[in-house]
C-alpha cells in the first residue's frame, strides 16, 4: 500500500468583472464558475525539502490526475476516482492536503469507477474490472468487499445514510442492487435489462436526495428514472437526441439543495439542469477546453452548500461551479 500526502490550497478565484455565470447577463445568474482543479501546481503546491528527499529514495511520484471519474463530497473533503491514474484521490480543503490511494490492502485498482463515504468514514470504491465494491479507509486498509459473487460490472454508487443502505449500479446486468450497510447483505434488486419503465439499459451513475429517493442515469435508454426509498418508480424523463433538453449519453447525476437535478451528458459535453418534473431549466457548458467548457464529462457531485464538482475527464480536471441559491 502506498499513500502520498501533499499540500493543497483551495482558492476562490475570479472577480466580479471576470465572473463566468449561467445564464449570462442581463439575466439573473443561477450558476457561477468557481475554479478548475487540474494539477497540484494550480493550487499552490510546491515540493518542499522532505518531498524532494523522498524522490531521491523512492523515485519521483507518478500519480497525477489523468482521467477523474466518480466523485463524492463529504464535509470539507472531495473524494474521487481516477481511471487513468488507477487511484483514489482525497482532497481535504480544511487541512489543505491530498491523499492518493493506489492500492487497497493487497488489491490494485485496475478500473476504479465511483466512490462514496459513510458516516463512519468507511470508503466504498467500485471497480468495474474486478466486479467488486471495496471497502477501505483513508489509509488504504482493506476493510472488506461487496458483490464478488453478485456483481458483474459495478459502476455508480449512492449512499442513503438514514436508511444505512448502499446502492450499486451493475451496468452489464441492467440492475441496481441495494445493500444493507449494517449486515452487508442484499436487501433488494431494482430493475432488469430492458426499456420499459423501471427497466434499465446500461445504468451508470446514481444519487440519493434528502428524502431518500434514488435517481438513476439509465444511460443507453437516454433517460433519468427516479425511485422511492421502497424501490418503486416515481417518474422518469428524457429522450434520445443531440439537442438541448435531450440526452445523448447521460452519466453523472446530482441534486442541489433546492431539488434541482443536474445531469452530466458525456457525448453532449454539457451539464443540463432539470426540475423534478423533468423540465429543462438551464444548460451549462459545451465542448471545449476553456473554463466552463467540457470534454466528455462523466460524474457530478454537489456539496450541502451547493458547490458543484464536475469530472471533466478528457480535459484531465475537475471544474468547480456553484449554485447561486435564490440568485444571490
Amino acid at each position: 500500500m502506498r499513500i502520498i500526502l501533499v499540500l493543497v490550497l483551495f482558492f476562490a478565484v475570479g472577480t466580479r468583472a471576470d465572473e463566468l455565470v449561467w445564464p449570462p447577463p442581463p439575466d439573473q445568474p443561477k450558476i457561477k464558475w468557481v475554479r478548475s482543479i487540474e494539477k497540484l501546481e494550480d493550487v499552490g503546491v510546491k515540493k518542499g525539502f522532505f518531498s524532494k528527499l523522498a524522490d531521491i529514495f523512492f523515485g519521483e511520484e507518478k500519480k497525477r490526475m489523468i482521467k477523474p471519474f466518480g466523485s463524492f463530497v463529504k464535509g470539507d473533503k472531495l473524494y474521487f476516482t481516477d481511471t487513468g491514474a488507477k487511484a483514489v484521490f482525497i482532497f481535504d480543503f480544511r487541512k489543505k492536503d491530498i491523499k492518493i490511494i493506489d492500492q487497497i490492502g493487497d488489491y490494485q485498482l485496475p478500473s476504479p469507477i465511483d466512490i462514496v463515504v459513510d458516516d463512519k468514514g468507511k470508503i466504498y470504491v467500485s471497480d468495474s474490472v474486478l466486479g467488486t465494491v471495496f471497502i477501505t479507509n483513508e489509509e488504504g486498509d482493506y476493510l472488506g468487499k461487496i458483490g464478488s459473487n453478485l456483481l458483474v460490472r459495478p459502476t455508480g454508487l449512492a449512499l442513503d445514510s438514514s436508511r444505512k443502505r448502499l446502492y450499486i449500479a451493475d451496468t452489464l446486468k441492467g440492475s441496481v442492487y441495494v445493500i444493507s450497510l449494517e449486515k452487508g447483505k442484499l436487501v433488494k434488486r431494482i430493475g432488469k435489462m430492458g426499456s420499459s419503465p423501471g427497466e434499465f439499459n446500461r445504468p451508470t451513475f446514481l444519487t440519493v436526495d434528502k428524502e431518500g429517493n434514488l435517481y438513476v442515469s439509465d444511460s443507453m435508454n437516454a433517460r433519468i428514472q427516479i425511485f422511492s426509498p421502497e424501490g418503486k418508480l416515481i417518474t422518469m424523463f428524457g429522450e434520445r437526441g443531440t439537442t438541448i433538453g435531450n440526452f445523448a449519453n447521460p452519466r453523472g447525476i446530482a441534486v442541489d439543495s433546492d431539488g434541482n437535478i443536474y445531469v452530466a451528458d458525456t457525448l453532449l459535453s454539457a451539464v443540463q439542469i432539470f426540475n423534478r418534473k423533468g423540465q429543462l431549466l438551464l444548460v451549462v457548458g459545451y465542448y471545449g477546453t476553456g473554463k466552463g467548457e467540457f470534454a466528455f464529462p462523466v460524474d457530478i457531485s454537489i456539496s450541502p452548500d451547493d458547490y458543484i464538482f464536475v469530472s471533466d475527464s478528457y480535459n484531465m480536471r475537475i471544474q468547480v461551479l456553484r449554485y447561486l441559491k435564490g440568485g444571490e
